[in-house]
């Protein structure tokens, strides 16, 4: 997304800083894919004029979060400790890494919460006992909410104006040959995950995930993340994972959402 020029939607406005807004799209368009990068490369991927890119690379160098080496640019280290600020203000350790840890004791395998970014799911907090390679999914990451558990319990909790846009809009991607993507087959798929209060997924995403996941409430009622327990495809059926696992990720679901009162700004920074 271009973030040059005259801003739009969150852009509008006297308050808006663009050269922080066009300095964070530097930072956020290093990836796993994009791990280094050309100034040419930068000014690409985020719509900058490469003029406009090399004012904000050389200000992120000099404030340390990037590094040059042979005109090609990385990340620096010190990148981390804006993720970090946020899991110590926010409490994430305290809020709600013990039911992530009691999910992996119950039942092994992993368990994590994530929000909706966009279309996308961000990964907040996550725990698994990492007896299988699959890197796929931790603290920062983001997936496609049409193809996860947790994405599709979000998303059918959204208006349906908002359901109604978002797969007008979508433009999804096989990234396994299970992996839906009929919007109209995506749309029943959102209606039974409101109507039931979970949403399964196998294969969707990666080969070998299948997960099962809920909803968390503030202590409103409103839905503001979601809480997963996932398992490999192999040796777990989707109705296996719900008959034994449900009950107790309801458990944790309520007892993160009674933690909000006293970690109130990691609700405030998951609305």
């Amino acid at each position: 997304m271009s973030v040059d020029g005259a801003g739009n939607g969150a852009g509008d406005g006297k308050e808006f800083v663009e050269a922080l807004a066009r300095g964070l799209a530097v930072l956020e368009c290093f990836d796993d894919l994009n791990p280094e990068m050309s100034l040419t490369d930068v000014a690409r991927r985020t719509g900058l004029r490469p003029a406009t890119a090399r004012r904000s690379l050389h200000t992120l160098a000099a404030l340390g979060y990037v590094r040059e080496i042979n005109k090609r640019y990385v990340l620096a280290a010190r990148v981390l400790t804006l993720g970090a600020a946020y899991q110590r203000a926010s409490h994430v350790d305290e809020a709600l890494m013990p039911e992530l840890r009691r999910l992996v004791n119950l039942f092994g395998d992993a368990s994590s919460v994530s929000v909706l970014d966009g279309p996308d799911i961000l990964y907040v907090a996550h725990c698994s006992e990492q007896r299988a390679a699959r890197p796929m999914a931790r603290v920062g990451v983001t997936y496609p909410g049409y193809a996860t558990s947790m994405g599709r319990v979000l998303l059918s909790r959204m208006p349906q104006e908002a359901i109604d846009m978002y797969l007008a809009q979508l433009r999804p991607v096989k990234l396994t040959e299970h992996t839906e993507t009929d919007p109209t087959r995506l749309r029943q798929i959102l209606a039974e995950a409101r109507q039931q209060g979970y949403a399964v997924a196998v294969d969707q995403l990666d080969y070998g995930v299948t997960s099962l996941a809920i909803p968390v409430r503030d202590p409103s009622g409103r839905v503001v993340a979601a809480i997963n327990s996932s398992g490999y495809s192999g040796k777990i059926t989707a109705e296996r994972l719900v008959a034994e696992r449900l009950a107790e990720l309801q458990v944790s679901a309520t007892r993160i959402t009674q933690t909000f009162s006293r970690f109130p700004a990691l609700l405030h920074s998951l609305v």
